[in-house]
């Protein structure tokens, strides 16, 4: 069935021409006015007030599954939405689904992709248009009559000794909640009820791991000899964008580097769905002197990662030494304000817009690649609210949990065994690039780590809670405690989903029996688990 995925190529008007003309400035004009943000300030604070069994804080695949099965459990939920677009990822370009192993995908997780699947007459798709996802998730939160408020950024937490009582947020909504679940990316209301977290690269040492901290490997490396000065061979004239002036520390050792985001594209060769690459507002063409150095030296390897989903479209990720990874540009945003991480977000947009227009029209660019760069574009039909540009940035890593049990590099490669599995990841370790540094006069990548080969493992359920002292209602399914290795690997989708059901079945069990998180009794949430079709345990047979 690989023609349903087929990128149709069709005749396309010169993407250069288009630039230097009216056309292309008056596109470039609308496009700035309809830019996606990741945060905009409240216009007006109106004190308002909510009350649930639980309050989920986040509006991700994730978020959005946990408060499903809740109220499939028959307890209230208040949903909170940073944006106005619910599923995160899975509903923000990440399209061609990180899989793993299917066999190690069940529950509410796996049903959401026969969710998509029907849309495209298949018994499941996992390669589906964010449209489609973004639609199946405002079908779920339809359905089960779940309370969704969107746009809204958490501003304070009040506890009651290791309690949660209450959050708000910055427009002046107060949530009451007996228990809560943090579904965010970058686990904002972990850290604002005072749970302990960590953010960058763990050294190997810290649990006898061998794949953390700094790591010079050879994947999504520069192949080609690049000259990393301003002026080519002149140490004096410093250092182009992006390339650390620090030296490179030794193999192993930890930092608070964090690995590299993007945006996930949906990209598209026809003509009539099309929005051209324009220059975004803010180029700057030094941020991309690296690459016409690269593609001057020989490197031609541009068009990997360009994955064909349904509708004839493409899932554009990050590919090779100098890609959509805005390296090095990411340190920041987990612990940064919101307006901070609002410039970090625009500050990756305009860079992914750079290289888009930058590899379609400049002159330096060999003429085989600008031409076939320059006959895709945007999709108008999706993200029609911001010009076709997603509404989420792959946010790869931010903080995370450290609780009672911290998931490492031993669970991935199926050398510790845990007893309390709230489901399975199966994905190999990956970390994409941490920063950019010289070594020996030429500019390397450092921080790509892919290794895999072992079967999927279970995860921990005193990985997706706090310690009991620091906060003992609260479940954190995507900010969880794992190294910075083991959360490479966890770090998918599908899993999020999976951890997201099982965070709502123990919330529901600590509310039902007014007690910690910590202290349910996983005996019977391993049943009722199983029951539901969650997987806990690897067998082959599932395959």
């Amino acid at each position: 069935m690989a023609h349903r995925y087929r990128w149709q190529w069709t005749a396309v008007l010169a993407a250069a021409a288009l630039a230097a003309g009216p056309t292309a400035r008056a596109l470039e004009s609308k496009m700035e006015s309809r830019v996606p943000h990741y945060y905009e300030r409240p216009h007006r604070r109106e004190i308002r007030a909510a009350a649930a069994d639980v309050c989920v804080y986040g509006g991700t695949a994730c978020g959005v599954i946990a408060a499903q099965q809740l109220r499939k459990l028959g307890r209230s939920v208040v949903l909170i939405a940073n944006g106005e677009a619910l599923g995160g990822m899975s509903s923000g370009g990440l399209s061609d689904t990180d899989i793993g192993n299917k066999g190690a995908i069940g529950g509410l997780s796996r049903e959401f992709y026969g969710r998509l699947g029907k849309r495209y007459g298949e018994p499941e798709e996992w390669r589906f248009e964010p449209h489609a996802a973004q639609e199946a998730f405002e079908e779920i939160v339809r359905e089960e009559g779940i309370d969704v408020r969107r746009g809204e950024f958490l501003k304070s937490v009040v506890k009651k000794g290791a309690r949660i009582v209450s959050l708000t947020t910055e427009s002046g909504l107060t949530v009451h909640a007996r228990c809560f679940v943090d579904a965010t990316y970058e686990g904002d209301l972990m850290a604002r009820a005072g749970v302990k977290f960590a953010v960058g690269r763990e050294a190997n040492s810290a649990y006898g791991e061998t794949l953390n901290g700094v790591q010079m490997r050879d994947q999504h490396q520069f192949t080609v000899p690049v000259d990393p000065y301003v002026r080519e061979g002149d140490s004096a004239s410093g250092l182009l964008p992006g390339i650390s002036p620090e030296a490179l520390a030794p193999s192993g050792s930890g930092d608070r580097r964090v690995q590299a985001y993007n945006f996930r594209l949906c990209l598209t060769r026809d003509r009539q769905n099309q929005i051209p690459f324009v220059r975004p507002k803010g180029y700057r063409p030094e941020e991309y002197v690296l690459l016409a150095r690269a593609l001057a030296a020989g490197w031609t390897d541009i068009f990997r990662k360009f994955d064909p989903i349904q509708g004839g479209k493409v899932d554009k990720n990050n590919y090779g030494a100098i890609s959509t990874d805005y390296i090095g540009a990411s340190n920041a945003y987990p612990e940064a304000s919101y307006a901070e991480r609002e410039r970090i977000f625009q500050a990756h947009r305009t860079y992914t817009q750079g290289w888009l227009w930058f590899l379609a029209n400049d002159p330096s660019v060999p003429e085989p690649i600008r031409q076939k760069m320059g006959e895709g574009g945007l999709c108008r039909d999706e993200f029609t609210a911001t010009g076709g540009w997603p509404h989420q940035l792959y946010v790869r890593e931010a903080r995370r949990m450290v609780s009672d049990y911290v998931m490492t590099e031993h669970n991935c490669r199926g050398e510790r065994a845990i007893e309390d599995s709230v489901g399975l990841a199966a994905y190999t370790m990956d970390s994409h690039n941490c920063q950019r540094v010289v070594v020996d006069g030429k500019v390397r990548n450092e921080g790509d780590v892919q290794v895999g080969g072992a079967p999927p493992y279970p995860i921990s359920y005193r990985s997706i809670v706090p310690r009991e002292a620091e906060c003992d209602n609260l479940l954190v399914p995507v900010c969880l405690s794992a190294s910075h290795i083991a959360y490479g690997s966890i770090r998918m989708e599908p899993v999020f989903m999976i951890l997201g059901q099982s965070a709502a079945f123990a919330a529901d069990a600590a509310v039902a029996g007014n007690i910690a998180v910590q202290r349910i009794s996983y005996p019977e949430l391993a049943v009722r688990l199983a029951a539901a079709g969650q997987r806990l345990a690897w067998r082959p047979e599932l395959h």
